[in-house]
């Protein structure tokens, strides 16, 4: 709590946005800081004789501007960020460097021949809806169907009724958080998450908890215990392969966590953009709880980085609200590249680049086994990255500078991360993302500075 209290003489009309003004400037000047506790809403309406609905608004107005989060059962805290976070990678490849920085499948001539086939057999085929209407129901039955049939290859038994088709799975992301969770929410996912997971959560005014997990996954009692204390009104869960530690979560551990969900009566938003990719793996957890779990799967990380599309499925419960915060947000997927996506699955093409991609990158992976043998590092065969915790003594930001010295970009681990506990300092660095030459030099620069004896960066000035 804080001794700032606003000035009643300075309220004027509207008072709601008078009093989130000068609540704002409290923020900016630094009289209240990161972290503070505002008064509850019935207390701050009480002491400025006000409306408790003119508080409320004035805290939905902060929340909107990304200033404090409201959180249901402890109250409402002031959340500024001194800047917006810095992307994990590189916002474009510069020189010489080694960009092992962001996440990519990997892609040869025959990915370019492929697009510009299709793009070639569109010009012939565009049908007239995908061209001239305005209007999603019009453009999209076709294509639900045909992904429903790409969701069955994920281990998914959907209506496409229950299928919005969306601009990849950022925008899947996004209309699943606002779908489940109104701003002031609590969602909690993995200790190590997706790295525009806490933006985004910012963005749309939800709180975000990072629970503990293991080498499985999320904990169930952990999540079982945040939701015994607060309300938390959904979980979001990657369990295959796609998270930062490129984990595969068991059957058992999946269905252990849909039953906290189910016990508490929340909803799971369920990240799968490797879908087919990753073989042998259990069945989605939307398959567990399918009465509560929005799943959200894409092509741009198993055929072609160009192909933005995906699919977010989602029960009866929240259809009707996907369906509104889609057309709010993007309105619609676009047709033409959904055209070509729905062909791609309904002729073979997709499918085939997805096992032409575990050919690559099991070729991707005996290489970094061969370079980074003998380092504590996290993988799997069909994972488009490598999570290496970096040996006793290094610490994660001397490391990345040291490397891109070195000529080589990573992500750090600390873009990942959503909670502060036991944090072990990490980076991420991606396989699919240039060349086999490139990523031989690359990792073996990495492997070289892992290896050696930490030493602080001196810049000379």
């Amino acid at each position: 709590m804080t001794n700032w209290r606003p000035d009643i003489s300075q309220l004027r009309r509207p008072a709601y946005l008078s009093l989130a003004e000068q609540i704002a400037r409290a923020i900016q000047e630094g009289l209240l800081p990161n972290g503070t506790r505002l008064l509850p809403h019935r207390k701050l309406a009480d002491d400025l004789k006000l409306s408790v609905q003119t508080v409320s608004r004035a805290y939905d107005e902060l929340i909107r501007r990304g200033l404090i989060s409201g959180e249901i059962g402890r109250g409402s805290f002031v959340q500024t960020r001194p800047k917006e976070p810095e992307p994990p990678y590189l916002p474009e490849r510069l020189g010489e460097l080694v960009d092992l920085s962001i996440l990519k499948p990997v892609c040869e001539q025959l990915h370019l021949e492929r697009m510009r086939e299709a793009f070639g057999w569109l010009a012939e085929n565009l049908p007239s809806s995908s061209a001239l209407s305005f209007r999603p129901n019009m453009v999209f039955p076709r294509h639900r169907v045909v992904a429903a049939e790409w969701l069955a290859r994920c281990g998914l038994d959907i209506s496409p009724l229950n299928i919005s088709i969306t601009n990849g799975a950022t925008s899947g992301m996004t209309v699943a958080l606002m779908s489940v969770a109104p701003p002031g929410a609590t969602v909690a996912t993995e200790a190590i998450s997706h790295h525009t997971l806490v933006p985004l959560s910012s963005y749309l005014g939800l709180h975000l908890e990072g629970l503990p997990i293991d080498h499985d996954g999320m904990i169930p009692a952990a999540l079982d215990e945040a939701c015994r204390k607060g309300v938390i009104r959904a979980v979001f869960l990657q369990p295959s392969v796609i998270n930062p530690t490129a984990t595969l979560m068991s059957a058992e551990r999946r269905q252990a966590l849909a039953e906290v969900a189910q016990r508490h009566d929340i909803a799971i938003i369920e990240n799968d953009i490797l879908g087919p990719l990753v073989e042998g793996r259990p069945a989605p957890i939307a398959a567990y709880a399918p009465e509560r779990t929005l799943y959200v799967t894409s092509f741009t990380k198993i055929t072609v980085p160009g192909l933005r599309i995906g699919y977010l499925a989602a029960p009866d419960r929240y259809v009707a609200a996907v369906a509104n915060r889609h057309l709010v947000s993007n309105w619609m997927a676009t047709p033409s590249i959904a055209e070509i996506a729905t062909r791609w699955v309904s002729d073979g093409t997709a499918m085939d680049l997805v096992n032409w991609q575990r050919g690559a990158l099991a070729v991707r992976h005996a290489i970094a086994e061969e370079v980074f043998a003998g380092l504590p590092y996290h993988a799997h065969p069909q994972s488009l990255h490598v999570w290496l915790p970096l040996p006793e003594g290094h610490a994660e930001e001397g490391f990345v500078s040291q490397a891109r010295l070195r000529g080589v970009a990573i992500a750090p681990g600390s873009s990942f991360r959503t909670c502060d506990q036991h944090w072990h300092p990490a980076v991420r660095i991606s396989l699919g993302s240039t060349t086999e030459r490139e990523l031989r030099t690359g990792l073996g620069i990495l492997a070289s500075l892992a290896s050696g004896n930490p030493e602080a960066l001196l810049l000379a000035i």
